[in-house]
């Protein structure tokens, strides 16, 4: 792991880029090389490179709308006299805030440091939240349970045309965007599980909308998986003491649906399917206490149905 604190981006990557841009538009206000380097408190050949060019810096700044506007708003007022250093300033701090907070300071620190995707760089803007800690956990699990799915022997089989994910909610979720999933889903090539990125909130819509309905009728069911459905799994399922729930696919409110059929079932089956609708593949929800402990279930179910079928 490295430790890298977005300060440090914003000496090595931000300022040397914005001072770029700033000497190029003083440059071009008709400011001297000398009264730009006053302006800027740097030497009169740091900014002869910066307006031939040569000064380098980072595209992700130089293309973001909102650092390109604030640029120009300082060489106005530095250029009219409308902004002094302590003005100038204060513009540039607030943009390195608004920049850490999903911009491109973000971004970088992201990739520096890939303990914090999909945390939106909340550390730096939230600090020691304990939110925080709640989705650092859940973002673990699912990563976890994607890692667990990509082990099991047989799995690909398993994994319908529109793909596989697996998500996990937040305790008192609300919506979508409190349930962690695997981005662009997990999907089979040649045999192989393939997981394309780390988790993130608000990935999947449609396993989302299975975890919230089950959190709904049990807090304690937190995770799900959706796989194809398959008689011997749900037979398995059964010799794992698990009933499983049918539920009707056709339904526009997905949600709505599964709430009732709980409802009617008094409890949230460990198994929900379907057997699929015009333009809508069979599913299984295999749901758990967090997304490891479906992604687990998953696995056991598996292992009972590759028995059955040996024997």
């Amino acid at each position: 792991m490295s430790l890298v604190l977005p300060s440090e981006l914003v000496v090595d990557r931000f300022l040397p880029t914005v001072r770029a841009m700033l000497a190029t538009e003083l440059a071009d206000r008709g400011l001297t090389q000398q009264e730009i380097a006053a302006e800027l408190g740097v030497t009169q050949a740091a900014v002869s490179k910066y307006v031939s060019g040569e000064g380098g810096g980072d595209a992700r700044f130089r293309d973001d709308p909102e650092t390109v506007a604030t640029v120009e708003r300082i060489a106005d007022g530095l250029a009219s006299g409308d902004m002094d250093g302590y003005d100038a300033l204060a513009e540039l701090l607030s943009l390195i805030r608004s920049l850490e907070d999903r911009g491109p300071i973000c971004e970088l620190h992201e990739e520096e440091m890939p303990e914090l995707r999909g945390l939106g760089c909340d550390l730096c803007v939230r600090g020691l939240d304990p939110d925080v800690r709640a989705e650092r956990d859940v973002l673990a699990n699912v990563r976890t349970a994607a890692r667990t799915l990509a082990s099991v022997q047989g799995m690909a089989r398993y994994i319908p045309n529109v793909g596989t994910n697996v998500g996990m909610a937040l305790p008192e979720a609300d919506d979508v965007t409190d349930v962690a999933a695997v981005p662009g889903r997990i999907y089979a090539m040649g045999g192989r599980i393939e997981i394309p990125a780390n988790p993130e909130f608000g990935a999947s819509k449609h396993v989302a909308t299975a975890v919230l309905a089950a959190s709904d009728a049990d807090p304690e069911v937190r995770g799900a998986v959706n796989i194809a459905t398959d008689d011997a799994l749900l037979e398995a399922a059964r010799e794992h003491g698990i009933e499983p729930l049918e539920f009707d696919a056709d339904y526009e409110d997905r949600g709505e649906h599964l709430r009732d059929r709980f409802a009617e079932r008094s409890t949230v089956p460990r198994i929900a399917y379907h057997r699929g609708a015009f333009g809508i593949e069979p599913a299984t929800y295999v749901f758990g206490s967090t997304a490891v402990d479906a992604a687990e279930r998953v696995a056991a179910l598996l292992e009972t149905t590759a028995v059955s079928e040996n024997q």
